[in-house]
């Protein structure tokens, strides 16, 4: 047992096993930072983990985004008609898709897909012993399996958030024109016309620290995983569950930070 753990010893297990394990967690983050900026970068292995995090979660964003948009106005809909306020359902729908339920929803999608993936990529590699093969013959697994995959995250995530947002605002103008007749150009324009930059910045920008979490949690999960083969699936589900319960976090942080320049 390390020093660490002998200092909370009188701590219940729950709340010692919580604490360790964000200690785990922020040792490895800090060892993310002293490794990404050493050389030599894998940029092509980052361009492929970019591929599978990015263009492999494509299909399931756009449904979902299209899904969200076109449910939110259809529900939406009949409440405002009750006070005359129809014409104000575009700009209230791109609010809550942009600032809000865009960057959360496609957030917990990955951390389902990508967490999952990623954490049972790298468990099942520790379990077969390929990463202590990789550090014999010479190749640093940090830089090229944990590096690689928390920038692919950190850079992919922002743009899947980005299309899964207009997606959704195409789907909220399918879901206006089911039951009126309303321009492209028309919706479009009321909708941006009530979208402030305090409403467009502080989301785009919680999307990476989204993507960021997501990753180093994942990759942590599967790196340190050391119970054999049942670990594999430990990792993948604990990367989800504390992958989305950090975006939660982090979705929370945003908001109120945000408030102090609205």
């Amino acid at each position: 047992m390390d020093s660490s753990s002998t200092k909370i010893t009188f701590l219940p297990a729950s709340i010692r096993d919580f604490f360790l394990e964000v200690d785990g967690i922020s040792r490895f983050t800090g060892q993310f930072f002293k490794t990404v900026f050493k050389r030599p970068f894998e940029f092509s292995e980052v361009a492929k983990q970019s591929f599978i995090v990015g263009y492999k979660s494509l299909g399931l964003v756009t449904v979902t985004g299209f899904i969200m948009g076109l449910v939110l106005t259809i529900q939406s809909r009949p409440t405002l008609a009750r006070f005359g306020a129809e014409s104000w359902l575009p700009g209230m729908v791109a609010i809550s898709i942009i600032r809000e339920i865009g960057p959360v929803i496609t957030a917990l999608i990955c951390a389902g897909k990508v967490g999952s993936g990623i954490g049972a990529e790298l468990a099942s590699m520790k379990v077969t012993e390929q990463i202590d093969a990789m550090e014999v013959a010479g190749t640093n697994p940090f830089r090229y399996l944990v590096v690689t995959r928390v920038l692919a995250t950190l850079l992919m995530i922002p743009l899947l958030v980005i299309f899964a947002d207009t997606v959704g605002l195409i789907g909220s103008y399918i879901g206006v024109n089911i039951m009126g007749d309303v321009g492209l150009r028309l919706y479009f324009s009321q909708a941006i016309e009530h979208l402030d930059f305090v409403d467009v910045f502080p989301a785009f920008i919680k999307t990476f620290f989204f993507g960021f979490a997501i990753g180093i949690i994942a990759c942590y999960k599967g790196y340190t995983c050391n119970k054999g083969t049942e670990g594999v699936g430990l990792a993948a589900n604990s990367a989800v569950v504390i992958g989305s319960l950090c975006v939660f976090i982090i979705d929370l942080i945003a908001v109120q930070l945000a408030s102090f320049f609205m």
